[in-house]
């Protein structure tokens, strides 16, 4: 069965995108390096207007930088945007904590034990892509039972722009397996339904994620990180 154009440029579009994601992570497209339309077109067999689409997707999550007449040029990180980043993340989901804890149902708790397991299975398996994901539904179960949309759409639109940030934490060597455990320490403070340590954990696990990212930025430039902002990060 043939499947329907729409289909057919979804898949592709996919594609591309998977494509320079891992490219900008792995460090094959360098910050400030073109991403040739040209030959993206020719390895896919596809025309320029998929590519460019996926190029603003891109953009959005803070990839590619689209010049006018120029085209798209990855983006450089800074340690400032990350700390910026990870500080309101920290707070927004601190709160969502400490409101889910107060409406936390059992089958809530049992699906953050769950989606955990799940998540230890896939850091054994070094599976970041998939623990990426994976992570995101853990976060989206107690951030949906804080029972406030306009946090839960709040916090989205903030993750979807810096997933990038985020992806690239997540797959420093061991962050899997810390994640798991404060995941751990979070699910008890959720069944104490004590809101103010659920908060604490919450907060303290986005700001090691924070941590880690701008050390490994500063280690991989041969340099140290900037104190002024280290100060602000929280370790767990």
């Amino acid at each position: 069965m043939k499947k329907k154009p729409i289909e057919h440029h979804q898949t592709l579009r996919e594609k591309i995108l998977e494509t320079i994601r891992e490219s900008i992570l792995k460090g094959q497209l360098k910050p400030g390096e073109k991403v040739a339309e040209p030959e993206l077109a020719e390895r896919f067999g596809i025309s320029r207007t998929p590519i460019r689409e996926a190029f603003r997707q891109l953009e959005s999550e803070g990839y590619l930088t689209v010049i006018p007449r120029k085209g798209a040029v990855v983006t450089a990180l800074s340690e400032r945007a990350v700390e910026e980043f990870y500080a309101i993340k920290s707070i927004l989901e601190g709160y969502a904590a400490q409101m889910a804890a107060e409406n936390m149902a059992d089958k809530d708790i049992e699906k953050l034990e769950a989606i955990n397991q799940k998540l230890q299975e896939l850091a054994d398996e070094g599976d970041v892509k998939t623990f990426f994901r994976v992570h995101n539904e853990f976060h989206e179960v107690f951030i949906r039972a804080a029972g406030n949309e306009k946090l839960l759409e709040l916090i989205n639109q903030l993750m979807l722009k810096f997933n990038r940030f985020r992806l690239a934490s997540l797959s420093l060597p061991g962050r899997m397996e810390i994640s798991v455990k404060e995941h751990e320490k979070i699910i008890k403070a959720f069944k104490r339904k004590d809101g103010s340590q659920a908060d604490n954990l919450v907060r303290k696990t986005a700001s090691f994620g924070g941590q880690v990212l701008i050390q490994s930025m500063a280690q991989s430039e041969g340099r140290e990180a900037e104190s002024a902002i280290l100060k602000k990060v929280v370790d767990v």
